[in-house]
């Protein structure tokens, strides 16, 4: 193994660039080195591994082309490899529209299975999110918190811990940077009020126990706001 600190001078020059790369990129995509984790510095790292200055400066100068690190001046090196296959990966990859899609999958069945479990409590709950969202006046940051809250609490009310995780990388992909962007093009008064009446008809639906029409509603909600992120992206 290259991980042998302190090696001498001698010995350090004779680990090629290559076997350290291989040594880093085994690292980084096991997850030693995480992603935006910022790598040790230049000294530490040849030190650690036992390899000359040039030698990591080379072994970094090719990570970085191939897509695993990212040098930032007077910053240091950072990790900016993203497993594919991983849920981080997918949260920062997925594109607004394709998040909206994802939840028409989702989100009406969520309220049908609501429909079969909330309780009084489950009620009390959403009124308070509701009641929440109703009073923030042009604060759309609050809005958004309790969107999301309001959203998650049906997921929670269903009571199946597999939907309840989906919905949280819902909200993982609703918190990445692209969304603050979204929610600036697209929320302003009118449009909070308009998504609080339609979520005030879903938890009507639900409080009434009809799934169709809790189901119904969530899907005119959901093409509400893809409708209103089809018209930002195309203008």
């Amino acid at each position: 193994m290259l991980d042998q600190p302190d090696l001498p001078e001698t010995i350090a020059r004779k680990v090629s660039a290559s076997e350290l790369i291989t040594n880093l990129r085994a690292r980084i995509a096991g997850g030693e080195y995480g992603h935006n984790e910022r790598l040790p510095s230049e000294r530490d790292l040849a030190e650690r591994f036992g390899v000359a200055r040039g030698t990591l400066r080379e072994a970094l100068r090719q990570l970085e082309e191939t897509g695993y690190v990212e040098r930032r001046a007077g910053s240091g090196t950072y990790v900016v490899y993203v497993d594919e296959d991983t849920p981080q990966a997918v949260v920062e990859n997925t594109r607004p529209l394709d998040l909206v899609d994802a939840r028409f999958a989702l989100e009406p069945h969520i309220c049908r299975l609501a429909v079969l479990q909330a309780t009084v409590r489950d009620f009390d709950r959403a009124e308070q999110v509701l009641r929440r969202m109703e009073t923030c006046g042009k604060d759309i940051d609050a809005f958004a918190e309790g969107d999301e809250a309001f959203h998650m609490l049906l997921a929670e009310i269903t009571g199946n811990a597999m939907i309840k995780w989906m919905m949280t990388q819902v909200c993982k992909v609703r918190a990445h940077t692209q969304w603050e962007q979204v929610r600036s093009l697209t929320l302003d008064t009118e449009m909070m009020a308009r998504y609080n009446r339609e979520h005030r008809a879903i938890l009507d639906a639900i409080r009434a126990r009809d799934p169709e029409k809790a189901a119904e509603m969530m899907k005119a909600h959901l093409g509400e706001a893809r409708q209103s992120l089809m018209q930002v992206t195309q203008t």
